[in-house]
């Protein structure tokens, strides 16, 4: 018997490209769009920032939804109900101004907001409260990241003796550095039992960890690429709970992320000034040459650029770049753009590097989408020397551009890039291990001289790299498999008989 449409909840802080800062808001969105088109019940529960305008599309529910808090406290806030995009699922923004009316996500120029544990509280409760109100109650609920790790613990406790205790949870750990980390009354105010506050739950030194709720308290965990799901089980990327994950091993997943071709398409991209493809790259050279223009470059064909698009910390690992180019504009001869922004001190440095190397070295403090495509498309090389990388999206961006992506052997950065083997034309990009300005030193330098001495390879690279399926609907796939083990393992839990009989993940990443 075919399996049965299922119910999906997303609960997020994110979703693209209404609300979003990074690689979150794109799995919220593709999941929505790709279950809900393949026949799927699919809503998502975001909340409604200070830059969000209703527009037509938009309808505001008559009823306001009551939130339930600790304490006997309740709320009211007003729930909006929009289509999402060109997809049958609907997202379902939360209208509370005292927690969301806000023009920043998480951080603003003074960090994170202080209240950020009630508002994000807040967001898992109204999660619960949507279900019971409507009187619909999801096969699952996927929860992203820390802002959304009390929902678990909420169907393992409170919720027990309600309609909801069957809703399997799906975690999706999209940066582990980030946990929400916040004093003892979080639970007070959630209206959680004091009997969560333990080590095998979701206290950590003395505190809730948000973070640490979803991994303990979910039925199911994925993170986004199977490296980086290896990674953090270990003490060097683990951030002080790699224990909890080698504990859950069995039941993580990595998933490497997709890109939304529509957007991201040489071929169709409006943003650009010249489209093109795999089988004619004329248009490339189109690009290429605005770039140069738009970054005060020299224009040349026949000089490779490098480029870079990137926020500036020390993840993404942009001061090993930064190191290294008065040794590169000294010993070989191409061409250099950054688009960022983030530590006023490297933004201040790359500045510099600009004006000490006008015509070769150009950079762009700030962030603009235009010009993030001019960069994908204009550039011959990619650079993401990032320390780690939980999935990335540029280095995917870059092969659908034909732009060869450069990047450390990290999470999804070893998985998404194929190292290229000299001689042959095998692979997509060039990849590097040691956290290091001399190891991507000489990685650049090997781009370099490929590009000179071998452009029959670099031609195939950007075939095979242009050539290769990024879409989301691989990725659909696996977690279409990892919902339905989900649900599965959590009838079985309450001895209910499931649909199928899957015990164990056929993917875990392992320990």
């Amino acid at each position: 018997m075919p399996d049965r449409p299922l119910k999906i909840l997303q609960v997020a802080p994110e979703i693209a490209p209404y609300a979003k800062v990074g690689g979150l808001a794109d799995v919220v969105g593709a999941m929505t769009r790709e279950f809900s088109q393949a026949g799927h019940d699919v809503r998502a529960i975001v909340p409604k920032y200070g830059f969000l305008e209703p527009d037509e599309n938009w309808t505001a529910l008559e009823s306001p939804l009551s939130v339930h808090l600790g304490g006997g406290k309740e709320e009211y806030c007003r729930l909006w109900r929009m289509p999402y995009l060109d997809a049958p699922g609907q997202v379902y923004w939360i209208e509370f101004d005292k927690y969301f009316d806000r023009h920043e996500i998480y951080t603003g120029p003074w960090g994170s907001h202080a209240d950020n544990h009630e508002r994000f509280a807040f967001l898992s409760r109204a999660a619960i409260d949507y279900c019971h109100a409507f009187d619909w109650y999801p096969d699952i609920i996927h929860c992203h990241d820390w802002t959304t790790g009390l929902v678990p613990a909420y169907l393992n406790s409170t919720e027990t003796g309600t309609p909801l205790v069957g809703a399997a949870t799906v975690f999706t750990i999209h940066n582990l550095q980030h946990q929400g980390i916040y004093g003892r009354h979080v639970l007070d105010f959630a209206g959680l039992p004091q009997s969560l506050f333990r080590p095998d739950n979701l206290e950590s030194v003395g505190n809730v960890n948000m973070m640490k709720s979803g991994l303990y308290n979910s039925t199911k965990l994925t993170t986004v690429s199977p490296t980086y799901g290896r990674e953090i089980q270990e003490p060097a990327l683990g951030c002080g709970l790699n224990h909890v994950l080698k504990f859950r091993a069995a039941d993580l997943v990595g998933i490497t992320n997709g890109i939304d071709t529509k957007e991201w398409n040489p071929a169709t991209d409006p943003l650009i000034p010249a489209n093109f493809n795999a089988d004619d790259l004329s248009g490339k050279a189109v690009c290429k040459t605005e770039l140069q223009r738009a970054f005060g470059l020299e224009e040349t064909a026949e000089v490779p650029v490098f480029g870079a698009v990137a926020r500036l910390f020390d993840q993404k690992g942009l001061d090993l770049l930064s190191a290294i180019i008065p040794q590169i504009m000294e010993e070989m001869v191409v061409q250099i753009v950054l688009l960022g922004a983030g530590d006023p001190a490297l933004e201040n440095e790359f500045k510099d590097l600009a004006a000490r190397y006008p015509g070769k070295v150009g950079v762009f403090i700030g962030y603009n989408n235009k010009l993030a495509h001019l960069v994908e498309a204009g550039c011959d090389f990619f650079v993401m020397p990032s320390r780690f990388e939980p999935c990335g999206l540029n280095q995917l961006y870059s092969m659908a551009y034909g732009t060869l992506p450069i990047v450390r052997s990290t999470g999804g950065l070893a998985d998404t890039v194929e190292q290229y083997v000299e001689g042959r034309g095998t692979g997509t990009g060039f990849r590097f291990e040691e956290v290091s300005s001399h190891a991507l030193y000489y990685t650049i330098g090997w781009a370099c001289s490929t590009y000179y001495d071998r452009p029959e390879d670099i031609a195939k690279l950007r075939y095979n790299a242009m050539t290769r399926d990024l879409s989301w609907s691989a990725s659909a796939k696996v977690y279409g498999d990892v919902y339905r083990w989900a649900r599965d393992a959590r009838l079985r839990g309450l001895g209910i008989p499931s649909a199928t009989s899957l015990s164990r993940s056929p993917f875990p990443v392992g320990g």
